[in-house]
């Protein structure tokens, strides 16, 4: 495990998730040990992420002490911590996932049109598209326009004609990118992934780019040249 670039990817995620809860005007708290919320943060977003495979003690009474209706997440960036005994159930297992800085992206053509969102209304059909058809009804937007006046965040988007067909949220912090939010359309989502990740080293030039995966798309990113390079696990408070 490259234990620099696994923190480096936990304090990336964590300042993402505090761009997003920022954006709804509920900044978190960035410790050493751990990014927390105290308030109700969006959907699919944690109330914590840990920050470093040490300090379980201070990380179990910091988790301890917050008080929040419904239920609410944890990342354990480390897969250190067991937090059944405070009420919490595991969700999912994952894997930190890196793909170097001077590695070459597999060349493809779909005939897909990539740009980077820009404005408002591209945005709000951009979360559409990743909602899904069959995703939950919005209440709210989870990705604001906030978003687009942060110099660190990109924006993806593949267009086949006028239909978007993928997507993906691209992260610069901490000296790597991290990557979140994909969608790709099903009939296509071999060559769209690949075609995501020469959009991003185009993008971000000499970094390393990281995110989190389990399962077939973990897979699938590793099929491209991504490497696994630390367990991390998530938790979900019971009601």
């Amino acid at each position: 495990m490259s234990r620099n670039t696994v923190i480096a990817a936990a304090f990336n995620n964590a300042r993402w998730c505090d761009a997003v809860c920022r954006t709804h005007g509920h900044p978190g708290e960035l410790t050493d040990a751990l990014w927390l919320n105290r308030v109700e943060v969006p959907p699919f977003y944690p109330n914590v992420v840990t920050l470093t495979p040490e300090g379980e003690a201070r990380q179990l009474e910091a988790i301890s002490a917050l008080t929040l209706p419904g239920r609410w997440g944890v990342k354990d960036s480390f897969a250190t911590l067991d937090l059944a005994p405070l009420g919490f159930e595991a969700l999912f297992s994952a894997q930190w996932i890196q793909f170097s800085s001077g590695r070459m992206a597999p060349t493809t053509a779909s005939g897909a049109r990539w740009v980077q969102v820009r404005d408002p209304a591209a945005l709000a059909a951009w979360e559409v598209a990743w909602r899904g058809p069959q995703g939950p009804a919005p209440t709210h937007a989870v990705f604001r326009p906030g978003l687009l006046e942060d110099s660190g965040v990109g924006i993806f988007a593949a267009y086949h004609e006028d239909t978007l067909v993928a997507g993906a949220i691209a992260y610069r912090a901490e000296g790597v990118v991290g990557l979140s939010n994909t969608f790709f359309a099903e009939s296509r989502a071999g060559v769209l992934r690949a075609e995501l990740l020469g959009q991003l080293l185009a993008a971000f030039p000499g970094l390393p780019i990281v995110g989190y995966e389990h399962g077939d798309e973990l897979a699938a990113w590793c099929a491209l040249g991504f490497e696994p390079i630390g367990p991390l696990g998530v938790w979900l408070k019971k009601t």
